[in-house]
């Protein structure tokens, strides 16, 4: 059976676009139909999408593209355990923004690309997991600094029905039940004693 070639890209998030990544992995002959997507955090590698891949769809033969070191983890040593667990099995991966991982070296020099890959992978490894400690304390430092300003975090206070002073009162004096009260005031349960915590009755 022939080899096959793959792709995978990966955004942070959903509001991300992976267009960019779907594109390079398509100039450089990966076929649309085999490039696996995860829109889903690089810290390390419990994906849906890259886990499927590593273990249902790649076999021996097989090559794996990504655009960048970093679409693997944000996780030095993730990063190293996932090469060499690809090439344990069989599958060479090409990273487009390591141009030595794309060279087809001959057998006898195959110890020279390895070499080369490794410093590389090493290097680009690490400004990976630095970035990402990065990221996280500038959100540590932005999230203290708004809590400083009271910034309140989460969805936003869920406003009072209209008649929610007239029917808690009834409640509150017993001349109606909580289930009377939801009834009326066409809300859930969950949603009644919610609104009946925070308004410290």
């Amino acid at each position: 059976m022939d080899n096959r070639i793959y792709g995978y890209a990966r955004v942070s998030s959903r509001e991300q676009n992976e267009d960019r990544q779907i594109e390079a992995l398509k100039s450089f002959g990966v076929p649309e139909g085999n490039i696996i997507i995860d829109k889903a955090s690089g810290k390390d590698t419990e994906r849906v999408g890259y886990q499927y891949m590593k273990q249902q769809i790649l076999r021996k033969g097989d090559t794996l593209v990504i655009k960048e070191l970093d679409r693997l983890s944000r996780n030095k040593a993730d990063i190293k355990r996932e090469l060499e667990v690809f090439k344990k099995i069989g599958v060479r991966v090409k990273i487009l923004d390591i141009p030595t991982t794309l060279t087809d070296f001959p057998p006898e020099q195959m110890w020279v690309m390895d070499m080369i890959n490794s410093i590389l992978i090493e290097v680009l490894g690490s400004i990976a997991e630095n970035e990402r400690n990065k990221i996280r304390t500038r959100q540590r430092e932005g999230i203290e600094a708004a809590k400083k300003k009271n910034v309140r975090f989460g969805r936003p206070p869920a406003p009072l029905p209209d008649n929610w002073q007239e029917i808690i009162t009834d409640v509150k004096e017993g001349r109606k039940k909580p289930v009377e009260a939801i009834r009326e005031l066409e809300i859930s349960r969950s949603h009644y004693y919610r609104l009946y915590s925070k308004n410290d009755y």
